[in-house]
């Protein structure tokens, strides 16, 4: 008996045509090609012509085609969990929001929406929010991973701009990737690095971060940089520019602030880095000994208490230089969602308005009003994100519509986030599937459109717009988000404002508010498109703004031309500080949290398919040696992590990767895929007070070892129901479902537990056991019809078994040779999974390793195939070479 097929759609006649758009993963923007194969399902390709990434993907883009099924998706409007219509839905969402603003006022609503909107939907929200509704409280997820970003930009170049373009990493003699891990979380980047290194081995690459990440693989340099501490280094440099004469005094020209900078920079302590002498100069030996360099930096600037400052830091050093808007050389803000850009570019943040124009300047805000023919405009900035919901919690704000984002998980103080929401008078939620953290507290759940079902544009890291196109029919009563915002802002009273028909005019008409931004100096301008055509649109091929009148593509600020009052740029003196909260005997660790390399978000896409699971598929708590040795910690030991705002349950990775004093968890895991382990929760509500940004990599914890009575591995051909244990992730696999667990109290009953665990009464299959009560010992396989359809291997230590082999053999026949947990000599397990695009595990690599077949990256890819496609493992291969190969005898 085999596992429930999934939910396909019915494949169309033309089978093998192929559509291109847009992979809706990270801020790459990597072109994709879409097709359908002959049983319903979705192959995905990377598009060879797109500019992105000219055919690459990572392993994540390379499994979207497994992600597209509709199991779990929400088909129909929910309202207090009874299906409805469409009508009946949005009359309520519309009556319930002029409600609110009828009796306290616009302010007490607001949108939380994402980075995973399109353009379209995104101009369509803030339309609705700021110029109908009159409130800037509209906000994004964005707001989590870029916004010091943008504050940054705004404060130094007078708008949201990114100068620079991916073909400068091609070019650059020196790269540096600070708070980064681009192998990881941008591997199409990472890639296109790689490959420039080869071509022009002469290329530096320097590596700043706290933790040895899979980045540093190709690192002439790392800096392990204290957390917090990049602005103290970005200062020490812009002295050190200072000192050696290596400022561009004709750069200056076009600058102001260049001695306040360079005198905050003078007095930092360059011991805040957390860096020796030696590093330092090392750093500033290239940075300023090479004049081709780019500064790529990411999460770990922008998520700090302290992030605009450090952006700005960074950007000093490229200002004081003239190293800015020229090949091979700039600053460069990657983006971690695939269209937080598109958000940045319609005003999708609280501080901002459509087409990079600014919320705080009356004509700007007339100007919109007017193109808008809008009743009222947004007065003055709305609340951020961590404000939004504290407002929530407040009651200052009564209803709140989120969009494609899950907050109970992602936000900082989730947990307060949650119960805010859980006691909010109205919350509306529009999403693919009802099953999220957030989406189980909503009154109204709104059935939108997924990727491959929806139609609009995105922008990526580098400003470049592409299409995102529709190759699946939408399922059920699903429809896309810009119709869902229209039907609304046409139900609460302004049709003629909201009647589009298509995306095609949605965009046509940003594109002809860009036009109107233009003239009033923005650097955003797309109103060479203001009189784009349904079929111009569907043709339309990927495009750099700006194109209109002032300029075309290309890099900005080479020769100055910045867009403030004066046209100059501008220096901002910087004094670095340390996180917001100190370590304490009590919180003796630091937590820095980010991604893994196969897993999104909190997996709403990802964790559908079973292959990127296999990867780091379990939460876990990165532990250096001597916290770990100091703690008691083994591997795969669970401890309990606790800070001063929640807590968490995770597995024990012990690694020097991390520093003593600090820890690594990832981000991804919620309510639904795990017990105890929404990160989020235990990162305090601490902002940048420039631009919000939470500060999300610098948490004070302590760490517990637990001792649970026992352990448990599971697998299953059904979706188990959540475990009534102290411990639990479930995953899923190839075969179905796959678990980790742990109790406190032994079952009196193993088999009848199990039979709970897997919702399996008596009589609905039979059971095989292997009971070794002295050791602890439980193993139960299910069966029915003569083939496995459910085990469970428990123990009092962690449970160590093939568990790759174990999974695979559900659904086969012979059920009880599942018990011995390991595979015969004429099937060996390849092991835990290494690369996700092409299923080579670990021990499949060790072999070929150790017996000299595979000695290099390479000789390994030759024989398995792994490290060949998006690249992205190639890494962990190399460190498994470092481990594994064989010693001679001189060594």
């Amino acid at each position: 008996m085999n596992a429930r097929p999934k939910r396909l759609r019915p494949a169309r006649p033309n089978a093998t045509a192929m559509t291109r758009s847009t992979c809706p993963y990270c801020g790459v923007g990597c072109g994709v090609l879409i097709g359908r194969d002959a049983a319903g399902g979705v192959v995905v390709k990377g598009d060879p012509d797109h500019p992105a990434n000219f055919g690459r993907l990572c392993s994540k883009g390379t499994a979207l085609g497994e992600t597209v099924d509709l199991e779990d998706r929400l088909l129909a409007p929910r309202v207090n969990g009874q299906d409805t219509d469409w009508d009946s839905a949005l009359d309520l969402v519309a009556r319930r929001f002029r409600e609110v603003i009828a009796a306290h006022g616009p302010e007490a609503v607001a949108f939380y929406v994402s980075g995973q909107l399109l353009t379209e939907d995104y101009y369509v929200a803030n339309k609705l929010m700021k110029g109908f509704i009159g409130s800037g409280n509209i906000d994004t997820n964005s707001r989590l991973c870029m916004a010091s970003s943008v504050a940054g930009h705004r404060r130094a170049f007078g708008t949201d701009t990114v100068p620079g373009l991916y073909e400068d990493l091609d070019s650059a003699d020196l790269v540096v990737l600070t708070g980064s891990n681009l192998a990881w979380c941008h591997p199409v980047l990472y890639q296109r690095l790689v490959a420039a290194k080869a071509a022009r081995p002469a290329i530096k690459v320097v590596v700043i971060d706290p933790r040895r990440t899979a980045t540093c693989d190709i690192a002439d340099l790392h800096l392990a940089v204290a957390p917090g501490g990049d602005g103290a280094l970005f200062n020490a440099l812009l002295a050190e520019i200072a000192t050696r004469g290596a400022e561009c005094s004709a750069f200056l020209a076009y600058v102001d602030g260049y001695p306040a900078a360079l005198a905050a920079a003078r007095a930092s302590d360059p011991a805040l880095s957390g860096l020796s002498p030696a590093d330092l100069a090392a750093f500033c030996d290239l940075w300023i000994g090479i004049e081709r360099v780019v500064t790529v930096y990411s999460q770990s600037i922008n998520q700090s208490s302290s992030g605009t400052d450090k952006v700005n830091a960074i950007l000093n050093c490229h200002l004081a230089t003239g190293r800015i808007g020229r090949p091979g050389m700039g600053p460069f803000s990657v983006t971690g969602q695939p269209n937080a850009m598109g958000g940045r570019e319609v005003g999708g943040l609280a501080n901002m308005l459509a087409c990079h124009l600014e919320i705080e300047n009356p004509s700007h805000r007339a100007a919109v009003r007017d193109f808008w023919g809008a009743p009222r405009i947004a007065q003055g900035p709305g609340l951020k994100a961590v404000e939004m919901f504290r407002a929530v919690a407040a009651g200052r704000i009564k209803a709140i519509w989120i969009i494609h984002t899950n907050p109970v998980v992602s936000m900082p103080d989730a947990d307060a986030v949650r119960a805010a929401l859980a006691g909010c008078e109205f919350v509306v939620v529009s999403d693919i599937t009802d099953r999220t953290d957030t989406a189980l507290l909503a009154h109204v759940l709104l059935p939108a459109t997924a990727w491959a079902e929806k139609d609009g544009t995105v922008t990526n890291s580098e400003r470049r717009i592409s299409r995102q196109r529709a190759v699946l029919p939408a399922p059920g009563l699903a429809r896309p988000d810009w119709a869902i915002l229209a039907e609304v802002g046409r139900r609460m009273g302004w049709p003629a404002a909201f009647d589009w028909q298509s995306p095609a005019e949605v965009f046509a008409e940003h594109a002809a508010l860009s036009g109107v931004a233009g003239q009033l100096g923005s650097d955003f301008d797309v109103s060479d498109f203001a009189g784009i055509t349904p079929a111009q649109y569907e043709g339309l091929e990927p495009f750099l703004w700006p194109q209109g009148p002032r300029q075309r593509g290309g890099r900005f600020f080479a020769t100055g031309a910045f867009h403030t009052p004066d046209g100059k740029g501008r220096m901002i003196a910087v004094t670095p500080r340390p996180p917001a909260r100190a370590t304490c005997a009590n919180y003796p660790l630091r937590l820095n949290t980010g991604r893994t390399r196969d897993q999104w978000h909190t997996m709403t896409r990802t964790a559908k398919s079973a292959r990127l699971n296999q990867h780091l598929g379990e939460p876990y708590l990165e532990v250096n040696p001597a916290d770990a040795a100091a703690l008691g910690l083994e591997p795969a030991d669970l401890v309990r992590v606790t800070s001063p705002d929640g807590a968490a349950v995770l597995r024990v990775l012990i690694s020097d990767a991390v520093r003593a004093g600090e820890v690594f968890a990832p981000m991804h895991w919620t309510g639904e895929t795990a017990s105890a382990a929404r990160i989020d929760a235990l990162v305090a509500a601490v902002t940048d007070p420039v631009s919000g940004q939470p500060e999300s990599k610098a948490a004070v914890v302590r760490v517990e070892r637990l001792a649970p009575a026992w352990y448990g591995f599971a697998v299953s051909a059904e979706r188990p129901a959540d475990p009534d244990t102290a411990y639990w992730t479930r995953t899923r696999a190839t075969t179905g479902w796959r678990l980790e667990l742990a109790g406190d109290a032994t079952p009196a009953d193993w088999e009848d537990w199990a039979r709970g665990l897997f919702t399996l009464p008596e009589g609905t299959a039979e059971a095989v056991t292997l009971f070794d009560p002295a050791r602890g010992r439980a193993r139960i396989a299910f069966h029915a019809e003569g083939r496995l359809i459910a085990a469970l291997f428990t123990g009092r230590e962690p449970v160590a078994l093939a568990r790759t082999h174990v999974v695979a053999k559900v659904g086969a026949e012979n059920p009880a040779a599942v018990l011995a947990g390991q595979p015969g000599a004429d099937a060996p397990d390849p092991g835990p999974t290494v690369c996700a695009c092409l299923n080579v595990g670990v021990t499949q690599i060790r072999t070929a390793i150790e017996s000299g077949q595979a000695m290099s990256v390479a000789a390994i890819g030759a024989a398995l195939g792994a490290g060949t496609s998006c690249g992205s493992c190639r890494p962990e291969i190399a460190a498994l070479i470092a481990r594994f190969a064989p010693r001679t005898a001189a060594e």
